[in-house]
C-alpha cells in the first residue's frame, strides 16, 4: 500500500515539476523568452490545440467548397445540375404527354375517328347553364381574405390585362350549295359544299394553321386552331396558301376549292368544326348560301 502511495506521489511530482523554457540570443546569449512549463501544462495545452485544430476542420469540411476535394463526397455544382435536370425532365415528360394528346384530337379530326355520335350543338351550352339555386353562395372566410389579398395586389399591378373572353363569330369559309350535310350517325362529321374549281376558301375565324399537308384520302388539307378549344378543318382542297405556324384573321385566303385525294367525286370543300375534340355540326353556326 505504501509503494502505491508513494508512486502515486512521484507521478505527481513529475507532472507538477516546472521547467523553464528558454529563448536566448546565439550570438550574445541573451535572454529572449522564457517559458515555465510542466509535463502537466503541455499535456493539457497540446489536447486543447489538438481539439480546436479537428473542430476547424471540421467547420472547414462542412461549411465550405472544401468536401467536394475529399473522396466520397459529391460536389455542390453536380447536386444543383442533378436537380435542375430532375426538374426539367419532369417538364419534358408532363409536356411530352400534352402533346402526345394533342396530336392524338388531331388525327382524329383527319380521321374523322369519334367514340361519342350523340353531341349535339345544345349539348355544347349544357355545361354552362346552373341553377344559381343549387349553389351555396355565401362567402367564407378565406374567400373573404383572398379576395382582400388579390384586390391588394390588384392595386398596384401595372401589367394587368382585360381577359375577357367574347362569343366568336363564324365566317362562312365559301358559298355554295350543300351537297352533303352533317351526319353523326354516318361519321362524316362535316357539310360538303360544292363551288367552282379555285374558289377561294377563307378563314371563319382567327387562328393558327396546325395543320397544311397532303394526305392520300383527302388531298390537300389545313387545319385552323381558334381560341376556345375550336379547331376548324378545310380538305380536298385544289392548293394551300398558308403553311404550319402561319396566323391567319377572319376572312383571309388559305386555300382554294379542289378535287383532291381519293375520297372526292368533285370540286367541293370538305368543312368541319370541333369543339374540343368533339365534332359539331358546321350548320348551326354559318350560313353557307
Amino acid at each position: 500500500m505504501a509503494k502505491k502511495v508513494k508512486k502515486r506521489k512521484e507521478i505527481k511530482r513529475k507532472l507538477l515539476h516546472k521547467y523553464r523554457l528558454v529563448i536566448l540570443n546565439e550570438n550574445t546569449f541573451e535572454e529572449k523568452i522564457s517559458f515555465k512549463l510542466s509535463r502537466l501544462n503541455v499535456f493539457v495545452t497540446g489536447s486543447l490545440f489538438m481539439i480546436g485544430l479537428i473542430g476547424f476542420t471540421i467547420l472547414l469540411i462542412a461549411f465550405t467548397p472544401l468536401r467536394e476535394y475529399i473522396p466520397g463526397y459529391s460536389s455542390t455544382r453536380l447536386k444543383k445540375q442533378a436537380t435542375e435536370l430532375t426538374y426539367k425532365s419532369d417538364s419534358l415528360v408532363r409536356v411530352l404527354n400534352y402533346t402526345n394528346k394533342y396530336l392524338d384530337n388531331i388525327r382524329m379530326v383527319l380521321k374523322g375517328d369519334i367514340v361519342n355520335n350523340e353531341i349535339n350543338r345544345d349539348s355544347l351550352f349544357d355545361q354552362f347553364k346552373i341553377d344559381p339555386a343549387s349553389i351555396d353562395l355565401t362567402p367564407t372566410k378565406e374567400d373573404s381574405l383572398l379576395r382582400a389579398e388579390v384586390a391588394l395586389e390588384d392595386k398596384y399591378n401595372l401589367f394587368e390585362s382585360n381577359t375577357t373572353k367574347s362569343n366568336i363569330v363564324l365566317f362562312p369559309p365559301i358559298t355554295g350549295t350543300v351537297s352533303m350535310n352533317f351526319d353523326a350517325q354516318k361519321k362524316h362529321y362535316a357539310v360538303d359544299i360544292v363551288a367552282p374549281r379555285d374558289t377561294p376558301v377563307k378563314a371563319v375565324a382567327n387562328g393558327t394553321v396546325i395543320f397544311a399537308e397532303w394526305t392520300a384520302d383527302t388531298g390537300y388539307v389545313i387545319i385552323l386552331e381558334h381560341k376556345g378549344g375550336l379547331l376548324s378543318v378545310y380538305k380536298h382542297n385544289g392548293s394551300l396558301d398558308k403553311f404550319q405556324g402561319a396566323i391567319v384573321r377572319s376572312g383571309e385566303v388559305i386555300a382554294s376549292v379542289g378535287n383532291t385525294g381519293e375520297l372526292t367525286t368533285g370540286p367541293h370543300l370538305h368543312f368541319e368544326l370541333w369543339d374540343n375534340g368533339n365534332p359539331v355540326n358546321p350548320s348551326d353556326f354559318i350560313d353557307f348560301n
